[in-house]
């Protein structure tokens, strides 16, 4: 019997009691200042009321709702796995904001927990744990998207310190974080797999440059990052030197984790609302648009019980991050073609000369292009399914 189906009475009770903690707490804390920020941030949307998100996530780490399956004597409240996807599940219901804590949080944290030495973990969870200090993740590189492991920064060690030199791309709200952990080449002469290291390194230097890229939304928050003769103190590498692979896959493991179940129940009001739009317009009388807002009403419930499968403990999870990274990503950029058909030609035209900005669903329809290429894309996640887990020959590669 897994982790999320249990009929233990005390449990069950324990888990009520947790729910309706969350739940009041939301119903009583989005209000007064907070009040105004519901439904707002979020992919494609992290502009939007950023200053007052932050406050909101220190208002909910003040609260002790931050980090909740860390441990406790790293500041968490030690959930379980039930209790950490009813909080997501019910911070969804109630449209609390998009976090901007995410990437420390989900990401470096647990990272820095399985694999950070104790001296790396007082440094950096106390700030992660308050939402004093923001992360972003230095992965992709110009030439290194999908293939991580053609990553070409590169970091040597000079004294007491790493110097890095190089370039990341489409790392997320770096215009805004603290640090950034990266991947860099830290063996002279190695390629692939080997050789690479994982670092810790502040972003406020004069050796680092962020320069925001525009997406088709008109919005920006990915960026280049240009690393010239940028420093890192030569005790924050997480592993070992050369190890860096090993953690990079480990931070991906986290990064498509409980919190995806708060990310269904914000797609299933999407649905809702586009459904809504399809009987005001009359959309909904064609019978091609009424099957496909049942065919994603259907796509909606597997991906909650793959992602609710692979959460159990008696579920051998090879393949199942790349699974559902293939499931989501495409029933969401679905969504944004069928919120377009709902619309019909009215779709097509943005707002008055004096108020050009996009509607929700074309913000929705363009950004949703990118789901099935960041975090990995389509290709590649087949890729790993078929080599890792089917046992499939490996890809010809150049």
């Amino acid at each position: 019997m897994g982790v999320i189906q249990t009929s233990d009475s005390d449990t069950a009770t324990s888990d009520a009691e947790f729910c309706a903690e969350i739940r009041d707490w939301l119903a009583e804390n989005l209000a007064g200042e907070f009040r105004d920020l519901r439904g707002t941030g979020g992919p494609g949307r992290e502009h939007e009321f950023f200053e007052e998100r932050l406050a909101w996530d220190r208002h909910l780490a003040a609260a002790g709702w931050t980090c909740l399956g860390w441990p406790v004597e790293w500041g968490g409240r030690g959930a379980s796995v039930r209790q950490q996807v009813i909080f997501h599940e019910e911070y969804a219901k109630a449209d609390a904001p998009a976090r901007v804590s995410h990437v420390g949080e989900e990401l470096l944290g647990p990272t820095l927990l399985a694999f950070g030495t104790e001296e790396q973990k007082k440094r950096f969870l106390p700030g992660v744990r308050s939402v004093s200090e923001l992360w972003c993740q230095g992965y992709s590189e110009p030439g290194a998207g999908s293939d991580l492991a053609a990553v070409s920064t590169t970091a040597r060690l000079d004294g007491d310190r790493w110097v890095i030199n190089g370039q990341k791309i489409w790392t997320s709200l770096a215009h805004v974080a603290d640090w950034c952990f990266v991947i860099a080449r830290t063996e002279k002469g190695s390629s692939r797999h080997k050789g690479l290291s994982y670092l810790l390194v502040p972003m406020n230097q004069p050796g680092i440059e962020v320069r925001p890229i525009e997406q088709l939304t008109g919005t920006s928050e990915f960026n280049e990052v240009f690393f010239d003769d940028a420093v890192t103190e030569a005790g924050l590498v997480v592993g070992e030197p050369g190890d860096g692979w090993r953690i990079a896959m480990g931070t991906l493991t986290f990064e498509r984790g409980i919190s995806t179940l708060g990310q269904q129940i914000r797609f299933a009001r999407e649905l809702a609302d586009i459904e809504a739009l399809a009987r005001r317009t009359g959309a909904a009388d064609d019978p091609l648009i009424a099957e496909r807002i049942d065919n994603a009403w259907v796509g909606l419930r597997v991906l909650r019980a793959h992602a609710l499968r692979t959460m159990s403990e008696d579920v051998d999870d090879a393949g199942g991050a790349s699974v559902s990274k293939l499931l989501w990503g495409n029933w969401h950029r679905g969504l944004g073609e069928l919120a377009m058909a709902v619309q019909g030609a009215a779709g097509l035209v943005l707002g008055p000369e004096d108020n050009p900005d996009m509607t929700a669903w074309q913000r929705l329809y363009l950004f949703s292009r990118a789901d099935t290429i960041y975090g990995g894309s389509n290709e590649v996640q087949r890729n790993i399914i078929a080599e890792r887990v089917l046992g499939l020959p490996r890809e010809a590669r150049p």
